[in-house]
């Protein structure tokens, strides 16, 4: 997403289009439907925006706004916009969920709008793929096709700069000046674009597990795979600690083996994800004379015994994919967010398997994913690699390895089969906004990695907070050196903390009830 052309061209780029203005609609607060799960005090309304913000007067869509009131009006210092990222985050219930400080609750309205192509947000409709030969072929156009039956261009606005726009139409329909934001991992992209293209409009800025923009999309989701690997190592040694809870074995390795031995039970075949290093405690009785020659020598195959055993199992046994598993599925889901080892923890430890992804889960990840696979193929400028396709079809269409594929699948350009992005990005940077930016960042995150992370301080001019632990999202956590500084800084405008500790873990360890 990097940008060669002179301030000017810049600016005029990034200038609303000149058309006349309509007086701003007024938001209608109400209950929010129950689907969205928001906590009961939370309000919604709905606000019609353009379409498309070339042609202001022409189509306009439906988004859901929500907002949860300061609880002390008198002492309300603004309003709070956030965005819990994906893309394809539902954002209604987002403040519902997170365990914000106390005087941001007090002191802020909590709003957060729904990104468009989201039930609740004029959802795109992604017809039942017919024909998987095509998908593999063409798989990005047909994509685009089936998501757009009515040939109404419609796919073509999920882009972030829409998003920010639509941000912006919110603001004024809340009738305030100026709106501060808070944004998670692609929320940080959404709401960096929102800065650059409205400083006037933009007070606090938060910027929470940050990505690097010129990597959208392709480059970033394979910088994530060795990232999750390495999560899920982590993982099983947590749970491995926590064994009086869990009892699914002392050491990593030994979790592990409980682990794919129930992957395979559900899925039919075992899992392609390497085990975790071997440790003295796991050699055989027999063998412990050569512990260390064992340790090494498990460790050394570990990696190439997984992927072997899964593709034998799977071209042997038709029909049988270790993305049958939801445990696989979960598993990967709660890599980067210590609250969800216990679900995994939970789920090793009952002697039943537990269905994690029901009907209705599978519908709002359904509507997620088709919004999400749209923007990701309009915004995609990483260069794609061909050389890459015999993986990523091995990885998508074979094995089903839910670590590797999406990396492959996007920079092989199997993913946009060569569709061009839409529109042309923008670039983002601090134009002058009139407080320094706040951003948290993880040393071990495996979605938003570090380093990477690092081109947004850059780009923004960010005050930088640096975390221990390795979680994706820092604030909402009950960190009181986080909490402490989101309240400091949306009070004063800066903070002096540079670091801070990792965020205890707030979910229970007991095993599922009835297991």
């Amino acid at each position: 997403m990097a940008a060669c052309a002179s301030f000017a061209v810049v600016a005029s780029a990034l200038t609303v289009p000149t058309q006349a203005q309509a007086a701003p609609a007024q938001l209608n607060w109400g209950a929010c439907d129950k689907s969205f799960g928001a906590s009961k005090n939370t309000q919604c309304a709905t606000l019609r925006v353009p379409r498309s913000y070339d042609n202001m007067s022409g189509p306009t869509i439906e988004l859901t706004v929500s907002r949860i009131p300061a609880r002390d009006p008198g002492r309300k210092r603004g309003v709070l916009v956030g965005n819990p990222g994906g893309p394809g985050g539902s954002a209604i219930a987002m403040f519902s969920a997170l365990a914000m400080p106390d005087a941001v609750r007090d002191e802020w309205d909590l709003v957060a709008v729904q990104p468009r192509g989201l039930p609740g947000a004029t959802p795109v409709r992604c017809e039942a793929v017919k024909e998987p030969g095509r998908v593999i072929t063409e798989m990005g156009l047909v994509n685009r096709e089936r998501c757009d039956t009515r040939k109404t261009g419609y796919y073509k606005t999920l882009t972030t700069e829409t998003g920010a726009r639509d941000v912006e139409q919110v603001r004024k329909a809340l009738g305030v000046r100026k709106v501060s934001l808070f944004g998670l991992s692609y929320g940080t992209w959404l709401f960096a674009t929102y800065a650059t293209l409205f400083p006037q409009h933009t007070d606090r800025l938060i910027l929470d597990s940050a990505m690097d923009p010129a990597l959208a999309w392709s480059d970033i989701l394979v910088a994530q795979t060795p990232g999750y690997k390495r999560r899920v190592h982590e993982m099983m040694a947590w749970i491995a600690r926590n064994d009086r809870s869990y009892h699914a074995g002392k050491t990593p390795l030994a979790v592990y083996r409980t682990w794919s031995t129930r992957v395979e039970k559900q899925a039919g075949v075992p899992p392609s994800l390497s085990a975790p290093p071997a440790q003295i405690g796991d050699v055989p009785p027999g063998l412990k004379a050569l512990g260390e020659l064992y340790v090494r020598g498990a460790n050394l195959t570990a990696d190439t015994r997984a992927r072997f055993e899964n593709y034998l199992a799977t071209v042997n046994n038709p029909g049988k994919v270790q993305g049958l598993s939801q445990l696989l599925g979960v598993t990967r889901l709660a890599a980067p967010d210590r609250n969800m080892w216990s679900m995994v923890g939970q789920l090793l430890a009952t002697k039943r398997d537990i269905t994690v992804f029901t009907p209705e889960v599978l519908q709002e990840l359904t509507a997620s994913t088709s919004m999400q696979q749209l923007m990701l193929c309009n915004e995609n400028r990483s260069v794609a690699d061909p050389t890459q396709w015999p993986a990523s079809y091995v990885q998508n269409f074979i094995v089903g390895d839910a670590f590797e594929a999406p990396g492959l699948l996007y920079k092989s350009g199997m993913a946009c089969a060569g569709a061009a992005p839409v529109g042309k990005a923008v670039p983002v940077r601090n134009r002058g906004l009139k407080v320094q930016p706040l951003q948290f960042q993880s040393t071990g995150d495996p979605q938003t990695p570090y380093r990477q992370s690092l081109a947004m301080r850059r780009l923004m001019g960010t005050h930088l907070i640096t975390v221990g632990g390795g979680d994706h999202g820092q604030v909402g956590r009950r960190n009181k050196v986080i909490d402490n500084a989101v309240v400091t800084y949306l009070r004063t405008g800066r903070t002096t903390v540079t670091s801070a500790p990792q965020a205890p873990i707030l979910t229970p360890k007991f095993p599922i009830k009835g297991s």
